[in-house]
């Protein structure tokens, strides 16, 4: 007897749908992606609006950044 069972892998739908994520933000790209683009693309971390980006410490921060 065969029953017509529609078997779903989530976690391989999910992985799925990440990639096709990253292939569309990388087609629409004119240079390659950061690691802080690619992590925002995969929903791993929040866009940061610019403004607060270039007050973020590190060796990009301008040094009017204060408070």
């Amino acid at each position: 007897m065969y029953a017509d069972v529609h078997l779903h892998d989530h976690v391989a739908m999910a992985e799925i749908e990440l990639y096709s994520e990253l292939l569309i933000a990388v087609a629409g790209a004119d240079r390659r992606l950061t690691f802080e683009e690619i992590d925002i693309v995969l929903g791993v971390r929040a866009p940061v609006p610019e403004q607060a980006r270039r007050c973020l410490p590190g060796p990009a921060a301008e040094p009017h950044c204060a408070g």
